[in-house]
């Protein structure tokens, strides 16, 4: 049995919590006579972020500007691609964007844009992520790859001390790491693990799907404006990886926010396997809110500032986020839940280098393990 099928959830604790809520925002959505898809604002916002990384590339091969505006462009290209995965493809995806399935396919293939395969991500983020959120060694979000530990329940060296400053870096390779190697590894370990449980057919084609998309990507982004457009592979070169750093920092960071930080829990399942709370209470008890209020960030995350809703309502568009979360708060404490949430956005940051800090002391560790 894989570890993910070994976990289960406390049923004999199971709380009126989450029935109650789910009421309340049913409720919600029937009273207001809305949809919980995507509305005009969220289609809007599509255009605009996918355009935003579509247009420069097409103004820095059409145009070829000098240097400077040729960084500035990849930098927003960045941004674009970024703002496509936090926003787009991620609740395409989850099945929120759009009642129609057909529609959801095809808008969550906006992640193949960036050179990642939508299958893997689904794997990761739908299953591994989002049901066993902070559970060591099957949330792949929080997984021990030796660098950075995001576990109070891993085993740390002398360097991990340092991790709080040197994490960032990292951060912003992921993508690069991503396009390049990770969606190999993942398919293979996927396959393993038994997560991928698609049939050897089905796995071929998914692989030659993969190599056909990462050849596609870099044939686009680094041999077309050099071979056919001819500009410098250097200035390409160096705008590509800045486009990657840009977008890699960003996209990490964001999601880091919503559970390495400070009072976020990582239980650890008994000798049966079962984690002491219930799925819904878990997800209260392991995420975090930040910057509520602030809107022009809101818009251009997706809403994943609202990450506790997310987490309980994946299948709701994250436009309709702001309105549930009062909500889900007054639920939370009517049931005697913490609801953790970070005001701002630079102390959810500071809150998270406390957590890379405590993860990366030895004695710390050594007691929780």
């Amino acid at each position: 049995m894989k570890n993910q099928e070994k976990i289960k959830f406390a049923s004999a604790n199971k709380s009126l919590f989450f029935p109650t809520l789910k009421k309340r925002v049913d409720q919600y959505f029937t009273d207001n006579q809305k949809s919980r898809y995507a509305n005009k604002t969220m289609v809007i916002k599509t255009i605009v972020l996918v355009a935003a990384y579509i247009i420069p590339y097409i103004i820095l091969i059409a145009f070829t500007p000098p240097f400077a505006v040729s960084l500035l462009l990849w930098l927003v290209m960045g941004a674009g691609v970024s703002g496509i995965g936090m926003s787009v493809m991620h609740d395409a995806n989850h099945g929120a964007f759009s009642k129609n399935p057909t529609i959801n396919k095809w808008v969550g293939y906006t992640i193949n844009l960036a050179g990642v395969g939508v299958m893997n991500w689904k794997l990761q983020h739908n299953i591994l992520h989002h049901t066993y959120t902070n559970v060591a060694n099957v949330d792949e979000d929080i997984k021990d790859r030796g660098v950075i530990k995001l576990s109070p329940h891993e085993k740390v060296g002398r360097l991990h001390r340092f991790q709080w400053i040197y994490a960032f870096f990292f951060y912003s390779i992921l993508t690069l790491y991503w396009v390049i190697l990770k969606d190999f590894i993942q398919y293979v370990n996927f396959i393993k693990s038994g997560v991928n449980r698609q049939s050897k057919t089905e796995n071929r084609r998914m692989l030659a799907g993969l190599i056909i998309l990462k050849i596609s990507y870099f044939a686009i982004f680094l041999m077309l404006p050099t071979m056919v457009f001819h500009i410098s592979f250097w200035q390409v070169l160096i705008g590509f990886l800045l486009m990657h750093f840009a977008a890699g920092l960003v996209l990490t960071v964001i999601f880091q926010l919503a559970h390495s930080v400070e009072g976020a829990h990582h239980p650890l399942p008994n000798e049966e396997g079962i984690i002491e709370q219930d799925w819904a209470v878990h997800q209260l008890e392991t995420t975090a809110n930040f910057s509520p209020h602030n809107k022009w960030l809101s818009w251009y995350i997706g809403g994943l500032n609202f990450q506790i809703e997310h987490h309980l309502f994946p299948k709701i568009c994250h436009v309709h986020y702001p309105e549930l979360a009062p909500i889900v708060k007054q639920t939370a404490k009517e049931f005697g839940l913490t609801y953790m949430e970070n005001k701002t956005f630079f102390k959810a940051v500071k809150s998270h280098v406390a957590s890379l800090k405590r993860f990366g002391t030895p004695h710390f560790n050594e007691a929780i393990v």
